[in-house]
């Protein structure tokens, strides 16, 4: 049968789209996407940018990032849970999160008197003792372990000045539970608001204090405008870490190539949000708030009171005797304790 121009060329053209389509369903299939969940909000888009960027050229296209932010797909305290069952493939988090399900997570996330430094948290995170006890938790969890990110200050703002704990026995400060326990020791009296009440709170009076970030979270807060007196408490610096997890299907099925290119990319991310909350508390304007810093012995009676937190969650289990074993060691080793 002798076909006319424009039936072959409409074949052509079918053929065309035929061999197109297959070649791009080739292509689909061989690129892998991961869907990965912070606790962040817009923030640090601009981080989040880098990193699926990042990702995407290191593999040259074969691995991209499907990014949420905090609340978007599923809530933060149930990440560990959603990465568990492989609702996402990879969640970006922090320990109190989900330490109902995992024992180390209030630990991991950071007690008080745990560390000082950044770069004391980092040498006992990256301790092979600490990282097993972690890679063990989490795989219990049925999660993998990928890793740690840091944050930063996390210390008291207050209206009247601090020279001492002793000025604080006569206000009422905002603190997290484990913290309010450290206080409580020292007979300062403690209440806990969420984030969004601490403005009415402080200009009205219902509390004196705040223990809640560094200056940066205060002042996008507005605080600054209730208080200005900001004291370093070097009671636990950086204030909270994060931690990565990973589905272990998801991960399982990634070549070593692909798993190499996550690591580097998502400590690369870890490392930014640090360096980003750095340069915010640094950037704040002079003037802004009165710094302080509370005496050294009261530093170190901090970290003592700390210890009833500490023995509390040792309680929990062997691993968390043996995590908090290490914290003691450390905290003796920099004469803390």
């Amino acid at each position: 049968m002798k076909l006319s121009f424009s039936r072959r060329a409409a074949l052509g053209m079918i053929a065309g789209a035929a061999a197109l389509t297959s070649v791009a369903s080739a292509a689909s299939a061989e690129t892998v996407r991961l869907r990965f969940h912070t606790f962040y909000g817009t923030e640090i888009d601009p981080i989040a940018k880098k990193f699926k960027k990042a990702v995407k050229e290191a593999s040259n296209g074969s691995l991209r990032i499907q990014y949420f932010r905090g609340g978007e797909l599923v809530a933060s305290d149930q990440f560990a849970d959603a990465v568990s069952k492989g609702t996402v493939d990879i969640v970006h988090g922090t320990g109190g999160y989900w330490s109902g399900q995992v024992d180390v997570g209030n630990i991991e996330a950071g007690l008080p008197g745990a560390w000082a430094s950044v770069d004391e948290a980092k040498a006992l995170f990256d301790s092979p003792e600490v990282e097993a006890l972690l890679t063990e938790a989490y795989s219990e969890a049925g999660t993998v372990y990928l890793g740690k990110g840091y944050g930063h200050n996390y210390d008291l703002l207050t209206k009247e000045p601090v020279t001492s704990l002793e000025d604080l026995k006569t206000r009422k400060i905002r603190a997290t539970s484990n913290v309010a326990k450290v206080l409580n020791a020292f007979d300062i009296p403690t209440v806990y608001l969420p984030a969004q009440e601490l403005y009415i709170g402080m200009s009205t009076g219902v509390i004196d204090g705040a223990i809640y970030g560094g200056p940066v979270e205060y002042e996008q807060l507005k605080l600054n405008e209730t208080a200005q007196n900001y004291t370093f408490m070097n009671m636990l610096m950086p204030g909270w870490t994060e931690t990565f997890l990973a589905n272990p299907a998801a991960w399982d099925k990634l070549s070593d190539e692909h798993k190499q290119i996550l690591n580097v990319a998502i400590q690369q991310f870890a490392d930014d949000i640090h360096q980003w909350l750095a340069d915010g508390n640094a950037g704040v304007a002079d003037g802004t708030f009165a710094y302080a810093t509370l005496p050294d012995a009261d530093s170190k009676a901090l970290t003592k009171a700390a210890q009833g937190v500490w023995a509390e969650e040792a309680a929990r289990s062997d691993r968390n005797k043996a995590f908090v074993d290490a914290l003691i060691a450390n905290a003796k080793a920099q004469g803390r304790l």
